[in-house]
């Protein structure tokens, strides 16, 4: 191990130079423009995998973007682990609020600045240095590992399950390893123990064949804006609980020890409010307001509309009206199910006289961690050792719908090792990875691959 860590010291600048050149690349996966970049930086990654020693780095071509693979299955008895990230980054708009260039990576007061640099090609090249380190300075891995790294995730990664499902050979594995989430605070390592799930849906309310005048029509005619409004004035109170009959039904609730953990979390509801500019927090008043953004499911209306909206006026009552929902999910709540609920609860409140429809979207089921699973535990002890504090466990109110798909294909357990530094920008401008998460992370690396051999 020390002669890894020693590497790993010595490596540093070129590390970094390596992680600003993939950096370079811009690789875009949502708009078409950018598509041989994305393919060249599945070149790029293919490379740099040979490079570092990996084994049979390759790129899979799908239906859209390519997957990059590589492995090192040194021993069919030890234990094997699936590495998974993602090489895609989000578009950089705007540009006008970006300091400097966002594929012109800069570091300036110890950070590095790059659409990338924290979601996620920092957080895969932390894990790939110090598998770099590993072949270089022991000639082995402790443990076998396959690395998958798609390049479809910032939309969703359509194209993945398709692979997967044909090449089953290549999710083989004890555990999988995903760094794609933040630290919990500055400096303080995070094993992410939970995602919601998620719900999406469009409601669609009609009434009459066109828009009315509204005074010729006004008073008898319904409107389809009104109705919606009261529908979804009827799935979730003021007082932040959710009114739709059953949607609660299968939530597990946190244990005493589970509550007890997170109040023990440096998390500020004061800071949060100034952070949001509220005087107050709404939700569940029984909950805390972490608890509410992580454990707790939700109903939200992201965007509503209908009738005119344009400069002026126009003096109609509008004949449909729309709104957009989704609904965060916890164990052990089920997308479809959810979103059958909400028709039925829509419908059986619509007055006769309009009529509504649910268009469903995605989902993607919730996912909690196993704690006292060997993978877990080995990630544990080595960000003790590496950052001399015991790291935080806790979950994440958003969704990876890869997470979610991962599970499902494999039933693997999960570790969620991430080391995005908390407002790291991340899907904004000035996106930016820490200068200093950069070199600790990959020694933390280093050591859970030898922690998860002993545990084993």
């Amino acid at each position: 191990m020390t002669s890894v860590l020693e590497r790993l010291s010595a490596r540093y600048e070129d590390d970094l130079n390596d992680l600003i050149a993939f950096l370079r690349i811009p690789s875009v996966s949502a708009q078409s423009q950018h598509r041989d970049d994305v393919a060249r930086a599945a070149r790029w990654l293919e490379e740099y995998l040979r490079r570092i020693g990996m084994n049979h780095a390759r790129t899979l071509p799908t239906a859209g973007h390519p997957v990059v693979y590589a492995e090192w299955i040194d021993d069919p008895e030890k234990p094997t682990a699936l590495l998974y990230g993602h090489y895609d980054v989000q578009p950089a708009d705007p540009l006008e609020l970006w300091e400097t260039p966002p594929f012109e990576p800069d570091t300036r007061e110890g950070r590095l600045y790059a659409r990338g640099a924290s979601d996620d090609k920092g957080q895969v090249m932390v894990h790939l240095a110090a598998l770099g380190a590993w072949l270089a300075a022991e000639g082995r891995l402790p443990i076998n590992v396959r690395v998958l790294i798609e390049g479809e995730e910032e939309i969703g990664s359509p194209s993945l399950e398709p692979l997967l499902r044909a090449h089953p050979e290549l999710l083989r594995a004890d555990f999988i390893v995903i760094s794609d989430t933040t630290m919990f605070a500055e400096g303080l390592p995070t094993l992410c123990t939970g995602l919601r799930g998620i719900a999406v849906a469009e409601a669609h309310v009609t009434t009459a064949a066109s828009d009315l005048h509204s005074g010729l029509f006004g008073g008898a005619a319904p409107n389809a804006v009104q109705v919606l409004c009261e529908l979804i004035a009827a799935c979730k109170g003021s007082d932040g609980k959710i009114r739709i009959p059953g949607f609660y039904d299968r939530v597990v609730e946190p244990t005493p020890q589970e509550r007890a953990a997170y109040a023990a979390l440096p998390f500020d509801e004061q800071q949060l409010m100034k952070s949001l500019g509220l005087p107050a927090l709404a939700g569940e008043a029984e909950y805390t307001a972490f608890e509410r953004t992580t454990i707790r499911p939700t109903f939200e209306v992201n965007g509503m509309w209908g009738g005119f909206t344009g400069e002026g006026s126009k003096t109609v009552i509008p004949q449909e009206a729309r709104a957009k929902i989704t609904c965060r999910l916890v164990p052990d709540q089920d997308p479809e199910e959810i979103l059958e609920l909400l028709a039925d609860h829509l419908r059986r409140l619509c007055p006769p006289y309009a009529r509504v429809e649910l268009q469903r979207g995605a989902g993607a089921r919730p996912w909690k961690a196993s704690l006292e699973h060997p993978s877990t535990q080995a990630a544990i002890r080595a960000l003790e050792a590496t950052y001399g504090r015991r790291p935080a466990l806790a979950p994440s109110g958003g969704s990876i719908p890869i997470v979610e798909t991962l599970d499902r294909l494999t039933g693997a357990p999960m570790v969620l090792m991430g080391f995005a530094d908390p407002g790291c920008n991340a899907h904004a401008p000035n996106e930016f990875f820490s200068l200093e998460t950069f070199r600790t992370a990959r020694e933390a690396c280093a050591r859970f691959w030898q922690e998860a051999a002993e545990t084993f």
